[in-house]
């Protein structure tokens, strides 16, 4: 349950190694959350990060095991888990696989890979959360999308029509979740600096884990909906988006 200020006390973390998550977590935990679950495909990885948020002030940090592309054990994984902790106030969904979109191309199983873990796989475990969080009568979702959703590129259309997949399931679930208690955001960085993207050639506006933690935590604040990092880029995919396709297809992106 939130506190008496509004403040997120526990969080659930699918894809606990994300740069992203842990920068957003440190700030949560200081302000006052003290309940977080982090959940990967190997929870053993996790004990240094575990660490630190004990060390940063969070009384209950457990990591727990999460297949995004095991989309047959998502509902047991979700009612377990809130039958385990009580209520969730946060659950961020920061899982996903970038993929060779060369190999994509040449490749369906590859390219399904992709989809099952962007796409399915956060459909799959989210219809359970959805389902408890409105039993609970409170809560936010909050899943990472990415700018990449907004107009597949030729340079990563497999990555990018996973995102946009995603991107339009969280806009129907925040509005099938209006009145019920249940707030959805959802987060569109631009190029991230991660270990995700560690050898890719940066992308102009390109930004941190920090940045959009720090966006992340002011969306929380201020109950946004949608929330893009940098903010310019708003303005950038909107005129992307509206390119005639035969001038979009000669822009190398």
């Amino acid at each position: 349950m939130q506190d008496a200020l509004g403040g997120v006390q526990s969080v659930l973390v699918l894809g606990g190694g994300s740069e992203i998550a842990l920068a957003t977590l440190r700030k949560l935990v200081a302000n006052r959350a003290h309940t977080v679950v982090l959940a990967a495909r190997r929870p053993e990885s996790l004990a240094e990060t575990a660490g630190e948020l004990r060390e940063l002030g969070a009384t209950r940090v457990e990591t727990v095991a999460f297949d995004a592309a095991d989309t047959d054990t998502h509902e047991a994984f979700v009612d377990g888990l809130f039958d385990r902790f009580g209520d969730i106030d946060l659950v961020l969904l920061a899982f996903g696989v970038l993929g060779d979109q060369s190999e994509a191309e040449r490749d369906g199983a590859a390219a399904a890979k992709i989809a099952r873990v962007n796409y399915l796989g956060a459909v799959s475990v989210t219809i359970p959360i959805a389902t408890r969080m409105r039993a609970q009568g409170h809560g936010t979702i909050v899943a990472l999308s990415s700018v990449a959703g907004e107009r597949a590129r030729r340079s990563n259309f497999v990555y990018g029509s996973s995102k946009a997949g995603l991107d339009a399931f969280f806009q129907g679930l925040g509005d099938s979740l209006d009145g019920a208690g249940v707030h959805v955001m959802i987060v569109r960085p631009g190029f991230v600096h991660t270990k995700m993207t560690e050898g890719l050639d940066p992308a102009p506006l390109a930004t941190t884990p920090e940045a959009v933690a720090d966006a992340i935590v002011r969306g929380l604040e201020r109950g946004t909906e949608v929330i893009w990092v940098p903010p310019t880029l708003r303005f950038v995919m909107s005129g992307l988006r509206h390119l005639p396709r035969a001038v979009f297809r000669r822009i190398p992106l």
